[in-house]
């Protein structure tokens, strides 16, 4: 495998305007999550000098058996950038996506920086300020879904978009390990699942991020938003569809996959 990580990137930030490639055989193994995050991290750093701003971290494969179906036991994670937020009830346009796939999550919003050594799902529980319900909008420059962990990983996590909902709800009145979800497209429930699907308890999920973050010497900080993982399966959208989850003790959050392609 002779392609380098630097050429790597540049294909990923490319398909966002070209469209999709191939899966990146020709330069990372399946399972290389070393040499994924290197490439997710040049874009960043390129995404960051052309003046994007993060504004949280996005947590993937937190379902057993999807990382089964992928060939890792570990989660993964992406960076979220201010400008792929979609406010609640509003609209993603069809032309700003590939091949997207929405999913219902607990978002977390951080109440203080949190730079420990090795958190745990209490400290995380210590430092959030409160939750929301979440849809993330996963997409994936790689052509058909064909992803192994590597693709995803150096994809950033196969991200697109994220949609939070409108009420803030802090975790001394919530149980987000016994919640339910239900994912609707056009008033059908498409998805279900509960709070135990996302690594046992959406704060185990956030507590392996930080715990993973930390030993990177990145820390978090107030006002991060961290989406846990996927409540249940993620579902496939067309144009014109309206997308609402909800989410037990936290609410309804929801969009439209608005067609804004000319005849």
């Amino acid at each position: 495998m002779s392609i380098n990580h630097e050429t790597l990137a540049a294909r990923l930030r490319r398909a966002y305007s070209q469209g999709v490639v191939p899966p990146l055989r020709d330069g990372l193994e399946a399972s290389d999550a070393n040499s994924a995050y290197l490439v997710q991290d040049i874009n960043t750093r390129f995404w960051k000098q052309e003046g994007r701003r993060i504004v949280g971290r996005k947590i993937g494969l937190t379902a057993k058996t999807v990382q089964a179906q992928l060939g890792v036991d570990v989660p993964d994670y992406g960076v979220l950038f201010e400008d792929m937020e979609v406010l609640d009830g509003g609209t993603l346009p069809v032309s700003k996506t590939i091949q997207p796939k929405a999913e219902a999550e607990v978002a977390l919003i951080l109440g203080r920086d949190l730079d420990l050594s090795n958190p745990t799902p209490d400290d995380i529980a210590d430092a959030t300020d409160y939750a929301v319900a979440a849809i993330e909008i996963v997409d994936s420059r790689i052509a058909d879904w064909k992803i192994t962990y590597a693709d995803t990983v150096a994809d950033n996590g196969s991200s697109g978009y994220f949609v939070l909902g409108k009420e803030h709800k802090k975790l001394s009145n919530l149980d987000l390990y016994a919640c339910g979800m239900a994912l609707e497209v056009n008033g059908e429930i498409r998805s279900v699942g509960a709070g135990a699907a996302c690594l046992g308890h959406p704060l185990k999920a956030a507590a392996w991020l930080a715990r993973t973050l930390t030993s990177l010497g990145i820390g978090l900080k107030a006002g991060d938003i961290l989406l846990t993982g996927a409540l249940g399966p993620m579902v496939s959208m067309t144009p014109g569809d309206h997308v609402r989850a909800v989410i037990g003790g936290l609410g309804a959050v929801s969009f439209t996959y608005q067609d804004d392609r000319r005849p």
